[in-house]
Order: C-alpha cells, then sequence, then structure tokens
C-alpha cells in the first residue's frame, strides 16, 4: 500500500513531465558535456538528468514520445515496433553483437587528428544503434509485452505461443549478451581526453565510445531486468543456461549476478586508482575515472536501495560490505567470489577510502541534484569495523595512514547520522598514547606542533568545531586533531538529535580514564593533548563542569612537573577564562585563584636580580601569557563583572618597578588596551541609560554594571596611574607609551572622574593636564603627544574651554610654545646627551616633528587662537608644516592683535593673556645656551626671541612686560660673557646673534619710543647692546661690501616706521662718537677705518636725516683728517666729509647749514692756528662740495690767520698766506675780494 501511494503521490508530477517534454534521444551516458561554470554534476543526456530512476520507480513508459509508429529501424532494418523481438528476438541480439564486434575492430585503427572525425562518427553510429535497440527493449516490455494470466487449454496462436517464450529467451539473450561483452575491468586501457576541432566540437577516439557503450550496456540491462520482473510479477526461466551450482538462470539471479559482477568490476577499477593515491590527497583524488562511472554509482545507490525496500535484493551499503570483506581474506580462501578481485596493497585504506566517496553519491537524488539535507543512508557497521581494524593493531598504526582514515571517518561523520560507538573506540586507542605527538617526520604540523597562546588553542579548538573542515587537514592536522573533530561533530550532532544524554555518555568515558596515575604520566606533549581535549568537551558541552574537573585533575600532577611546565599549565587556565568571557560567564573562580598566582609571580619578578636572565626569563614567559589573556579577556568581555578587578591586582604595581625596556611596553600596551575596553562599555552604558522605556529594572541592572566598572577603574587608577605619575620625568618608560596612557587615564577621568583618587580631585581631568601637559619639566615629546590626544578630543576642548577654569587653552597654547622652543632638546633630565645637532634638518627626530605638526594643526583650531587671528585682522592662513612657522605667525598674530586694541582694558587684558601664553619662557631656551652647544637650538632661541621682541614691542612698552624684555635682553644680548671684551663669544652663537639681532634692536627701539614709562635704563640696554655688537661685527679692515650685512646696519634697512629707525640711529651715532671716536691724546681709536667704513655705510642706510648726525660725528671726522695721516684713514674720513656736505647741501635746498658751518667754525677755532695748512685742505675739499658753507667761514679763517700770525710775532707768514689764498681761489669773487683784503692789509 505504501508504494501504492507513494507511486500515486509522484504520478501527477510525471505525467505533466512527459506531456512537457519532448524526447528525442535515448538517454546515455556522457562526460563530453562543459562544465566550466561549475554546479553542473551530470550531462543533460544522462540517465539522471532525463529522469530514468522516476519514470522506473513508478512504472511509467521510459520512452513516451519514441517508438510511436508502426515500425522501428534497428541496425539498419525496418522492425514492426509491436512484434520485433517476440520475432526476431535472436537476430536483433546477434545484429547487436555484430555492432559490438564492429565498434571493437575500430580499436585497431590508427586515431591520429586527420582520421579522429571519422572515426568519431562511426563509433558514434554504432553506440547509439546499441543504445536505441536497448531502450526499445525497455519499451517494448512496458507497452507490448502481456502478462500470462493463467493457462489456456486451446489452441493456442503461433504469435501468442512465442510471446509467451519472450522473457525466458530475453533473459537467456542477456546472460548472453554480459557473458560476451565480459568485465569492465577486462577492457584495454582507455583514453578520456577528446579531440577538440577548429569548430570546438569535441572528437572521442573509439575507445572512450567503446567503454561508454559498456556502461551503457551494464545499465540497462539491470533496468530491463527490474522492469521485466516488474511487468510479470513473477520469477521469469531462462532455457538456455544453468548456473554452476545447477540452478536453473531466471531474472531474479540474473540481476543478483550481475550486480555483483558489476559492483567488482568497479571495484577493481577503483583499485587501480587507489595505488596511485596518495594518503595526503586521498579524498581529493576520486575514484571514479569519469563523471559516467560516477552516474553508475548513483543509478545502482538508488535502484538497489529502491529494490531492497520491497525485499527484492539488498542494499548497496550491504553489497559492498560483502565484497569489501573479500579484500582481508587471503586468495586460498573458498569463499572468494568467482570473479576476481585484485589484491590490495592496503584493502583497509582502500575500503575507506572508497566508502567514504560512495557516501558521498548519496546526496544526489534521482535528477542528480545535489541535496545536502537528503536524508542519507549509513553504514556504521563497516565503518565501525574498520575503526577497530584501524586502532587496533599491537604495533601501532603509522600517523600517515590514521590521518587518512580519521580525515575519511570525519567525512563520513558529516554526511550520516551521529554514532557515539565510533567516538568510543577512538577514544579507547587516544586514551592510551595520550603522550605521543602524532607527527610525521617528513610533515611539520601547523597547528598542535607548538602552542604558541591561549588564544591559539582556543583557535585550534574552534577549527575542530566547525562543521566545514579544511580539504588540507591530512597536511595541517595530526590525527589527534581529527580525533577532536570527529569527537565535536559526533557530539554536537547527537545532543542536537537526543539531547543531553549522548554527552553524559561521552564525559563518563572520557573522564574515567583521568586518574591520579594517569596525570602523573602524562608528559609536555600529553599536557597538551589533556588541555586541547578538555577546552574541546568545554567548547561544545557544560564549560563550568569541565573547567571545574580540569582544575581538580591539575592538582594530580608531581610538582616538579608542574615547576617545569608551568607556562603550558597557564596557557591551558587561560584558555579556559577567555572560553567563560566568550561565552558570558562569571570568570570569579577561575580569575581568583589565577590572578594569586599572577601575584606570586610578579612579586618573584620584582625582587629577582638582574644578573639572574635565566629564571627573569622563565619568569616573565609566565607573566606575559598572564598579560595577553586578560587583555583578550577584556577586550572580548560583553560587560565587566567585579571578579575583572580581581585580574588587575597589586600584581601590576610591582611588576611594572621591575620591568624594563620591551617588558615595559607590553604592560602599557596591555593598559592602553584595557582602559580602551572600560571606556567604551561605560559610553555604551551611558547610552542605554539615555535609551526609552528604561524601567527601573533595567536602571537597576545599569547602575550595578555602573558600580561594577568603577571599581576596576579603581583598581587601575590605583596600580598603574601612580606609577605613571611617578615615572613621568624619568626616561625609563617610553616617551610614546606614557604620554598615550596618561591620555587615555584623562579621558577616563573624565568619563569617570568619581573613580579617580583624592588627590588628583576636585577637578582629576585639570590635575592630571597639569602632571602631563602644562609642567614646564615635563620631557616635550610626552607633552606634544599627550596634548595631541586631548585636543583631538573635542568634548574635552569644549568642556574646559567654556568652564570656569579659563586658562585651559592659555596653558596649552604655552605648553606647545615650549615643545616647538625645545624640539631640539633631546633630552632635559640628562645634561650629558642633551642635544642632536649633526643636521639642522635632521636634528628633530621625525616621529617629534611628525607629532609636533600634529599638535600644531590642532592647537590651530582653539578658539582662543582663532580669535586671535580674527582681530589681528590676518586672513586665517593654513597651518604651516614647519612648526617653527607657525609660531612666529603666531606671536605676530598676538602682536598685532594688541595693536588693533582700542580701549585701555582691552590693552590691559590681552598684555596678561600674552605673558599667560608665554610662562617661562627663558627657561624653554635655558638648555641652548649652557656649555654644551647647539647650533640649530640657538638659532632657533635667538631667531623667535627676537620675532617676540619685535612683534610683542608695544606690549612690552608696558610696564607689566618690561621686566621679561629686560631679562631677554639680559640673558640672550647682554649675559656676563659678552661682556668680557677681551673674551671670545663662541662662534655658534655669535651666528645665531648677528642673523636675529635686527629684530632685537627695531623691537626695542619701538619699546624705547612708546613706553608707558620712560625709562633711561632702557636706553641704556638698547645702547649696551649697539655698543657691544657694533664693535663685534665689525670687520678687522674696512670692507663695504661687508659692512652692509652688519646687523646694526640691517636693523636700520629693515626699519618700516620712521620714529623708530630715527631713535635707533641717534642710539648709534652716540654710541659710535662715545666709544668708537675717542681719541687718546692725539692717539687715534682702534679700528678708526673700519669705524669710518662703518659711519660711511650709515650714512648711506639713513639719506634722508644724514644733518641731524652732522653736529655728533662731523668734529670726530674733521679730527681724523687732521691727526692721522694714515692714507686708508684720510680717504674714509674725507669720504664721509664729502657725503655729509653734500647731504646737508640737499636737505637745506641750497642754503648753508646753520649747524653744518657752526660745526666748522668750532673746528677752525680749535685747529685753525696748530693745523693750519691741514684746515685750508680740509675746506679746500668742503669747498668743492658747497661754497657757501666755507663762505661763510672767510671771517674766522682771516681771524684765525691774524690771530696765528700776532700769537707767534714774526710778522706775515707767507707761507700760511699763500694756502689761504689757495683755498681763497676756489670761492669765486668772494675769495678774490678777501684775497684782496688781505694783500692790502699792512697788518
Amino acid at each position: 500500500m505504501d508504494g501504492i501511494s507513494a507511486a500515486s503521490a509522484f504520478l501527477t508530477d510525471s505525467l505533466e513531465l512527459e506531456l512537457e517534454t519532448e524526447w528525442y534521444k535515448p538517454p546515455c551516458f556522457s562526460c563530453a558535456f562543459d562544465n566550466r561554470g561549475g554546479g553542473k554534476n551530470f550531462s543533460g543526456e544522462s540517465y539522471l538528468a532525463s529522469g530514468t530512476l522516476k519514470r522506473l520507480f513508478l512504472n511509467l513508459d521510459p520512452l513516451p514520445t519514441n517508438f510511436e509508429e508502426d515500425t522501428v529501424e534497428i541496425f539498419g532494418i525496418q522492425w514492426v515496433t509491436e512484434t520485433a523481438l517476440v520475432n526476431s528476438c535472436r537476430e536483433l541480439f546477434h545484429l547487436f553483437r555484430q555492432q559490438l564486434y564492429n565498434l571493437e575492430t575500430l580499436l585497431q585503427a590508427n586515431c591520429d587528428f586527420g582520421k579522429i572525425s571519422t572515426l568519431h562518427s562511426k563509433a558514434d553510429n554504432i553506440r547509439q544503434q546499441c543504445v536505441t535497440f536497448l531502450q526499445y527493449i525497455k519499451v517494448f516490455i512496458f507497452r507490448c509485452l502481456k502478462v500470462q494470466v493463467e493457462e489456456s487449454y486451446g489452441p493456442v496462436h503461433p504469435y501468442e505461443a512465442l510471446e509467451a517464450q519472450f522473457p525466458s529467451k530475453l533473459v537467456d539473450e542477456l546472460h548472453g549478451l554480459l557473458l560476451y561483452i565480459g568485465h569492465l575491468s577486462e577492457l584495454p586501457s582507455i583514453n578520456l581526453g577528446a579531440f577538440v576541432n577548429q569548430n570546438q566540437i569535441k572528437l572521442y577516439p573509439p575507445s572512450w565510445h567503446l567503454l561508454h557503450l559498456h556502461l551503457d550496456i551494464h545499465w540497462l540491462v539491470l533496468e530491463i531486468l527490474h522492469m521485466l520482473g516488474e511487468k510479470l510479477k513473477q520469477v521469469v526461466y531462462g532455457h538456455q543456461f544453468i548456473s554452476l551450482a545447477g540452478d536453473s538462470l531466471t531474472n531474479v539471479s540474473l540481476f543478483e549476478e550481475h550486480c555483483k559482477n558489476l559492483l567488482c568490476d568497479l571495484i577493481s577499477l577503483s583499485l587501480n586508482r587507489y595505488d596511485k593515491v596518495r594518503p595526503s590527497e586521498a579524498l581529493m583524488n576520486h575514484h571514479c575515472p569519469c563523471s559516467c562511472f560516477k552516474e553508475l554509482w548513483v543509478l545502482l545507490i538508488h535502484l538497489l536501495d529502491h529494490r531492497s525496500k520491497w525485499s527484492l535484493s539488498e542494499s548497496l551499503w550491504n553489497w559492498l560490505n560483502k565484497l569489501l570483506k573479500t579484500l582481508f581474506e587471503k586468495s586460498s580462501d573458498q569463499r572468494r567470489p568467482s570473479v576476481p578481485i585484485i589484491q590490495s596493497r592496503d584493502p583497509l585504506g582502500f575500503s575507506w577510502w572508497i566508502v567514504t566517496h560512495i557516501a558521498s553519491f548519496y546526496q544526489f537524488d534521482r535528477h542528480g541534484v545535489a541535496d545536502e539535507m537528503r536524508q542519507i543512508e549509513s553504514n556504521w557497521n563497516l565503518v565501525e569495523e574498520l575503526l577497530k581494524q584501524s586502532v587496533g593493531v599491537q604495533d601501532g598504526v603509522p600517523e600517515d595512514q590514521l590521518r587518512m582514515y580519521l580525515h575519511c571517518c570525519l567525512t563520513l561523520c558529516d554526511f550520516w547520522e551521529p554514532n557515539i560507538s565510533i567516538v568510543t573506540i577512538l577514544w579507547e586507542y587516544y586514551s592510551k598514547n595520550l603522550n605521543s605527538s602524532f607527527s610525521i617526520s617528513s610533515l611539520p604540523l601547523k597547528c598542535i606542533a607548538t602552542i604558541k597562546s591561549p588564544l591559539s588553542m582556543l583557535e585550534m579548538v574552534k577549527t575542530c568545531c566547525c562543521d566545514k573542515q579544511d580539504h588540507d587537514l591530512y597536511k595541517s592536522s595530526s590525527s589527534y586533531t581529527i580525533f577532536l573533530c570527529i569527537l565535536a561533530k559526533v557530539v554536537k550532532k547527537a545532543m542536537k538529535k537526543s539531547g543531553p544524554h549522548p554527552w553524559k555518555q561521552v564525559k563518563g568515558r572520557i573522564y574515567s580514564k583521568f586518574h591520579h596515575k594517569r596525570m602523573e604520566e602524562l608528559t609536555e606533549v600529553g599536557l597538551q593533548n589533556f588541555f586541547n581535549l578538555f577546552l574541546l568537551l568545554a567548547a561544545i558541552a557544560e564549560v563550568e563542569d569541565v573547567a571545574s574537573h580540569v582544575l581538580d585533575l591539575l592538582y594530580f600532577l608531581k610538582p616538579a612537573f608542574i615547576t617545569s611546565q608551568r607556562a603550558l599549565i597557564w596557557k591551558g587556565q587561560m584558555a579556559f577564562l577567555l572560553m567563560y568571557t566568550q561565552k558570558n560567564l562569571d570568570i570569579g573562580v577561575l580569575a581568583k585563584k589565577f590572578s594569586c598566582e599572577f601575584q606570586e609571580k610578579a612579586k618573584e619578578f620584582l625582587v629577582s636580580k638582574n644578573g639572574e636572565m635565566v629564571q627573569r626569563h622563565a619568569l616573565w614567559t609566565l607573566l606575559s601569557i598572564y598579560i595577553d589573556g586578560v587583555q583578550e579577556v577584556f577586550e572580548t568581555s560583553y560587560c565587566l563583572y567585579p571578579s575583572h578587578e580581581n585580574l588587575l591586582n597589586d600584581g601590576f604595581s610591582m611588576l611594572l618597578r621591575a620591568c624594563q625596556g620591551a617588558e615595559l611596553r607590553t604592560v602599557l600596551s596591555f593598559l592602553q588596551a584595557v582602559l580602551a575596553r572600560i571606556r567604551s562599555i561605560h559610553q555604551q552604558l551611558c547610552q542605554e541609560f539615555q535609551g526609552e522605556n528604561v524601567g527601573l529594572t533595567v536602571q537597576s541592572s545599569l547602575s550595578a554594571k555602573e558600580r561594577h566598572l568603577a571599581a576596576i577603574a579603581g583598581a587601575l587608577w590605583k596600580n598603574f596611574f601612580s606609577f605613571l605619575k611617578s615615572q613621568r620625568m624619568s626616561q625609563i618608560v617610553p616617551l610614546s607609551q606614557l604620554a598615550d596612557a596618561a591620555a587615555d587615564f584623562t579621558f577616563l577621568a573624565m568619563d569617570m572622574p568619581s573613580t579617580a583618587p583624592s588627590d588628583l580631585q576636585p577637578q582629576p581631568v585639570i590635575s592630571i593636564i597639569q602632571l602631563f601637559g602644562w609642567d614646564d619639566i615635563i620631557c616635550p615629546q610626552v607633552v606634544a603627544r599627550y596634548l595631541s590626544h586631548l585636543l583631538q578630543n573635542s568634548t574635552l576642548c569644549e568642556v574646559f574651554s567654556r568652564s570656569g577654569y579659563v586658562s585651559f587653552q592659555s596653558l596649552t597654547v604655552r605648553s606647545w610654545i615650549r615643545c616647538v622652543l625645545q624640539m631640539y632638546v633631546k633630552n632635559i633630565s640628562e645634561p650629558g646627551d642633551l642635544f642632536s645637532d649633526t643636521n639642522p634638518e635632521q636634528a628633530v627626530e621625525k616621529e617629534y616633528m611628525k607629532q609636533l605638526t600634529e599638535l600644531t594643526r590642532l592647537l590651530f583650531k582653539l578658539s582662543e587662537v582663532k580669535t586671535i587671528f580674527s582681530k589681528a585682522q590676518v586672513e586665517y592662513l593654513p597651518v604651516p608644516e614647519d612648526p617653527k612657522k607657525a609660531l612666529a605667525q603666531f606671536l605676530e598674530a598676538v602682536g598685532m592683535t594688541y595693536r588693533n586694541l582700542q580701549t585701555l582694558s582691552d590693552k590691559s587684558a590681552m598684555v596678561t593673556k600674552s605673558l599667560e601664553f608665554l610662562g617661562e619662557v627663558l627657561k624653554y631656551i635655558k638648555p641652548y645656551l649652557g656649555k654644551k652647544i647647539s647650533n640649530a637650538g640657538l638659532q632657533l632661541a635667538y631667531e623667535m626671541m627676537g620675532i617676540l621682541v619685535k612683534s610683542w614691542a608695544q606690549i612690552f612698552a608696558t610696564s607689566k612686560a618690561q621686566k621679561l624684555l629686560f631679562r631677554i635682553i639680559d640673558c640672550l644680548l647682554l649675559p656676563h660673557a659678552v661682556l668680557q671684551q677681551e673674551k671670545e663669544l663662541p662662534v655658534p652663537m655669535l651666528t645665531a646673534i648677528q642673523k636675529s639681532l635686527p629684530l632685537y634692536l627695531q623691537g626695542m627701539c619701538v619699546v624705547c619710543c612708546q613706553s608707558q614709562n620712560p625709562s633711561a635704563y632702557l636706553n641704556q640696554l638698547l645702547g649696551n647692546v649697539i655698543e657691544q655688537y657694533i664693535g663685534r661685527f665689525l670687520p678687522a679692515s674696512p670692507c663695504v661690501v661687508g659692512l652692509g650685512h652688519h646687523p646694526v646696519l640691517l636693523a636700520l634697512r629693515n626699519s618700516a616706521t620712521v620714529p623708530p629707525i630715527s631713535s635707533l640711529k641717534k642710539h648709534i651715532v652716540q654710541v659710535i662718537r662715545k666709544s668708537y671716536f675717542e681719541f687718546k691724546g692725539s692717539s687715534p681709536p682702534p679700528r678708526l677705518a673700519s669705524t669710518l667704513a662703518f659711519i660711511l655705510q650709515l650714512f648711506k642706510e639713513t639719506k634722508r636725516d644724514v644733518c641731524e648726525v652732522e653736529l655728533l660725528l662731523l668734529p670726530g671726522i674733521l679730527k681724523c683728517l687732521v691727526l692721522v695721516s694714515e692714507p686708508q684713514v684720510k680717504k674714509l674720513a674725507t669720504e664721509n666729509l664729502q657725503y655729509m656736505v653734500k647731504t646737508c647741501q640737499v636737505g637745506s635746498e641750497g642754503e648753508p647749514a646753520a649747524q653744518l658751518t657752526s660745526v666748522f667754525r668750532q673746528f677752525i677755532q680749535d685747529y685753525g692756528m696748530t693745523y693750519s695748512y691741514q684746515v685750508y685742505s680740509i675746506l679746500e675739499t668742503v669747498a668743492t662740495q658747497n661754497q657757501q658753507v666755507v663762505i661763510h667761514l672767510i671771517s674766522v679763517l682771516t681771524q684765525s690767520l691774524k690771530d696765528s700770525e700776532l700769537k707767534w710775532g714774526l710778522g706775515r707768514n707767507i707761507a700760511q698766506r699763500e694756502a689761504y689764498s689757495k683755498l681763497l681761489s676756489h670761492l669765486g669773487q668772494v675769495g678774490q675780494d678777501e684775497k684782496q683784503r688781505l694783500e692790502d692789509n699792512n697788518i
């Protein structure tokens, strides 16, 4: 009844299939289809794809659209469709065998490319005729064969008589056909390759067609015999053949015999292929030469399993079990089948191999479509026997073979329902060999040879629990690992199907093997295998039960073994801790025990001596396992419990004090990871608090989580921050990590201020910033990196910029200025290695310069800095890549902002703010001014201070800021070494001063002009600076070109406003007159020529107001002309005189300058009587430039002549009068008149 109902259920679909599909070509075996796109298992012409099985099992017409005509052409002859087989059965089979013979003769032809097309066409034609004939037999049985109900005693029609004998004849002919074609394994070697012609059509040799025709015959004979039995519903006896046992041939016996022979053939062919397969490639290399063999296996599976349901024959697995058992029997055994099977070199491996591949064929349904969800019939009985043989060898199973066997077993576990028995069998073996490494000498393992970390142990377990395993499992894993994969897969599937009972079975068997003695017998490898096993059990079942049992078992280990393998034990324990975390379980029990062990080892590490390297290395190995594991625990925990606090005990405070170098970096990296996780979880809690529909229960739960988090944060403050605070000025802690950790603690204080220690309250964030960002004694590398982190946090900047702490931005700017000014200070706390100055471009470490650039970019986004640039009426410039240029821009902007302010209150507030920006700026540059010289550092310090003095001149003009200006001048321009004239200054210092001195002079002049409280001291300072550096940069010999770059003159040249330049020139002239033009008696001052050259250049730089300085410098110049006979001095003095007279004439628009005349009058009075000839010569030079000046001096000159003659009492001085007359001759008519008067005067 079940069969009828099943048939009726499929009948409608089958009829629709018949109506919609037209069959032109009967199905056949073919592997000549294109499967380049993948996903296609069988050809569209195949038996499976054409629905042959469905029609066969539902008793439908095999080919509903074929053989519909009255006649049919078979083997080139027309036959009556409905009577051909009854009337001419023997003849048709004879023609069939003849066609087979013709195809076999084609094998002898030379199959080259020139003949392949013809040979392919002939062979294909023969094959199609043969297949058509066999298909016709099926159609004839379905449509034309009548079932004989009962014997008739009356006259019988000859056809009816023949028809009654037809089933027996057909059985005989089919048997004969099978005997004729022989076994598949006896076919000659077959080339399955194809030729491809220019039209991309595949052409196959005759051997290919012969093989596939044999496959067609073997299958179609089974199909015909099955249809015959289903049609007649009775046994059909053959008349011609009798079996060796004396039994008559029947359709049933022929079916059974043919199945046995065909399966033997297929096994024999598979054996031949297996001999060429490596164990590592067993599951990748198929036992089928082509897809047609695969299709034949699938057809046999469905046909035999279908018949076994009705007890017509045995299932395929039963057949296969019988045949495979014969492989293990000796050749002399009489029970072996009559069909010989090739003896296998490895019957056990072959059995595993072929069973696994055949099991995969069960995934294909009746249409050849793979269906992974399809219920697959298992064959565990055979597999259990194979397993027992695989692991039951007394001498041990070679690892390479065992891997292949277990890989096959694992694959079968994927296909079939779970079977606890196979786990029991395997565990019996591995429990005895737990100390084995299960390795192959020629093949290194990837995963189990060395477990590097607890996380890798968990990864291995996770891999074992995966539903899909790596195809390369043989090479990547040991047999023990594959056993763990089998264990995981079987237990998981069994628990899914039957609940916890299978797990209890497995647990009991595994736990029973571990006792006190067994644990003592474990080696290092055994302990590793032990952990892998129990981690797997914990992953698939009760993790808490398994972990508790493991802790109990570890107490059974020998103390000496525990000491030597403590690292592995810690890795195992940490792996369990991580598994608890991944499953979101409370880690309390494990954490408490493990953290106590860590605390003990940290203490040992602290008291260990640096010379005990072996002991320290061993301890650090353990400590690093704990650190890495705890970090992973925090990073993977969904939420944090009070038990997490146990993991952060004071062992870390001891460890931090003992760490050095890489060890310290590891611990600080751990700290940063934990801090980041705590803040992340805190942010999640805040979002949940702010969510909608938060009830009292949820609020209570969130509050509890917040308290847990606060306790953990408290442990970090206690055990980590105190260390960072104590080390902020030392160089033990890596600077970058110190800054990063300090920033993380700052953010923690911002998120959870109540967790910070009492010494940081009430404003913990500001307190930490003061410690690490604003303290001038902290290394600038730390400050720059720390502040960069802070400024990137927009929330922090907004909160503290608008809070009552108004100096947040100002102090941050101050720290930035310090960082820039100290960029060449390598290490403030180590004066022995203060500077890195091989090359100014390379003097700053790239990392620090990068950090400083980033800090500059962030700082220029601060509202206070933006406001300064805005008020300075300067377009907001992009941040320069060079922090030095950025600092110069900022200082100039501050000065411009002050100048643009109008009200007194605003200016006063700006002065205060500006001084707050600077802080103790001289302390920042002090490292550059010591005994150790830094070229780049000095250049930076002097340049930036010069820009500061010039840009902030009006700010320094206020009483609040003047003190700082005085200190800058005293410190940089007038230090004690400069005041010692006989002492040479270092060349780098002189170079820095020379480049920046104009900035200082210009700024100081502005201050002198605009000072709120005019100070004699300020003017004195300016004079002292000018006095010191005119001489220090004055060349030994006069050189106008060199003097053009004199910094004092450059200050005049680059000054932008008239009042400051006038003031500066006035100070310069006063210094020259006082310090460089003073004659000691008649002895000239040193470097007089250079001084005169400097004065000449001074006049050229300030053409517009030379007249103002005549009164001061002209007497000295005239004195040089009178008293100094050195040609170079005379030349330069004369040039100065000419330049002054000429400029004065231009300035007075042709009228004699009263001041110039006054100077010359005094000059004549001083030197006219004693040095009359020199005076006349000098005035001749003046007359050539300006006659009027000398003309106004005639009366004085004449009177001086008379006084001279009167003084000497010798009457007229003829020589002097001639010299005077010569002078008068240059004065035109006025001079002639005066000359005449002298001649007429008898006195």
